[in-house]
C-alpha cells in the first residue's frame, strides 16, 4: 500500500465516524480554494504486543516515516510517539497507547479479550490501523471503562481508526492566526473544546492548537443504540524557533487537554 492510498482510507473511515469533519474540511476548501494541508493524524491503541505503538507504526515506518520524540502522560496512563516523513506534504503521525499494567486485572482482561477477537491476518496487515473494531460492545462495559479511563472506553467502542485529523493553519491563505480559525468554526455552528481555554499552547511554546468537541453519533451496543462522542477535528499553528527551524513536535500539556475532546459533554 502506498501512502496516498493509506491516507485516503484513513480519511474515509474517520469521516464515517465524524461527518462534521468532512463538513469543516469542505468549508475551508471553499474559502481557501486550495488543498487543505493536514498537520498530523492521531491514533489510540493499547500497549499489548499484538497492537502496540510498534505494531501500528510499522505501516508508516515501511513507507519512510521516522520515529521521533517520546511522551508520557502520567495522569492518563499513556505513552506516545510521533513520526515524521521527510516529504513535508505528508502529515505527522501521533500514536498513543494505554499502559494496561496501570489498571486492575478486570480492566486488563476486558481489553485483552477484545484484542483476541481480531483475526490473525488482520493483526499482521497494514489495514489494521483503519480496521475499527472486531468485537461486540456492551454499553454497561463502556460505562464501566469510562469511569476509569475515557481513553479505554473510546478504544473499546471504536477500535483502530484515526482519532483526529488536523488542519495546518500555516498553509491557509485566508487565516493568519488560530483565533480567526476558531471564530470561523464557531460561526459555522461547531463547538470547540474549551478545557484549558479554546487555544492550547502559545507562540512561546512554538505551537498553538484547538479542536472541536468530538461529534456525538449513534452507536449500536448489545443493549440498544446510544449516542456517544466519536472523533474530532483539530487545528494547529506552528512557529519557528530561535534557529529559524519550524517546530515539529508536540507540547505535552496541550496534548493532554486535546485528548479531552472526546470526553462526554
Amino acid at each position: 500500500m502506498n501512502l496516498d492510498k493509506l491516507f485516503i482510507n484513513l480519511w474515509k473511515e474517520y469521516i464515517s465516524l465524524a461527518p462534521q469533519a468532512k463538513e469543516i474540511h469542505s468549508l475551508f476548501q471553499k474559502i481557501e480554494d486550495n488543498i487543505i494541508t493536514n498537520d498530523h493524524i492521531a491514533f489510540r491503541t493499547l500497549d499489548l504486543k499484538e497492537c502496540n505503538i510498534d505494531v501500528l507504526s510499522k505501516v508508516f515506518l515501511d513507507l519512510n516515516y521516522e520515529k521521533k520524540e517520546h511522551y508520557i502522560f502520567e495522569e492518563k496512563n499513556l505513552s506516545a510517539y510521533y513520526f515524521i516523513h521527510k516529504n513535508p506534504k505528508y502529515p505527522k503521525i501521533f500514536i498513543s497507547e494505554l499502559k494496561l499494567a496501570s489498571f486492575e486485572k478486570e480492566i486488563q482482561n476486558i481489553l485483552k479479550n477484545i484484542i483476541k477477537e481480531i483475526p490473525a491476518k488482520v493483526l499482521k496487515s497494514s489495514e489494521l490501523i483503519y480496521s475499527k473494531k472486531h468485537w461486540n460492545i456492551s454499553y454497561k462495559t463502556y460505562k464501566y471503562l469510562y469511569e476509569i479511563s475515557e481513553y479505554a472506553a473510546w478504544f473499546y467502542v471504536y477500535g483502530f481508526c484515526a482519532n483526529h485529523f488536523t488542519i495546518y493553519i500555516n498553509d491557509l491563505k485566508n487565516f493568519s492566526n488560530i483565533k480567526d480559525v476558531n471564530t470561523f468554526i464557531k460561526k459555522a455552528g461547531f463547538e470547540l473544546n474549551t478545557i484549558g481555554g479554546e487555544v492550547k499552547g502559545s507562540k512561546k511554546d512554538l505551537l498553538e492548537q484547538s479542536s472541536t468537541l468530538a461529534q456525538i453519533i449513534p452507536v449500536k451496543f448489545e443493549e440498544r443504540i446510544y449516542n456517544i462522542p466519536s472523533c474530532y477535528y483539530e487545528f494547529a499553528k506552528r512557529y519557528k524557533d530561535k534557529n529559524n527551524n519550524l517546530f515539529q513536535g508536540f507540547i505535552k500539556q496541550s496534548a493532554n487537554l486535546i485528548f479531552e475532546s472526546t470526553d462526554q459533554h
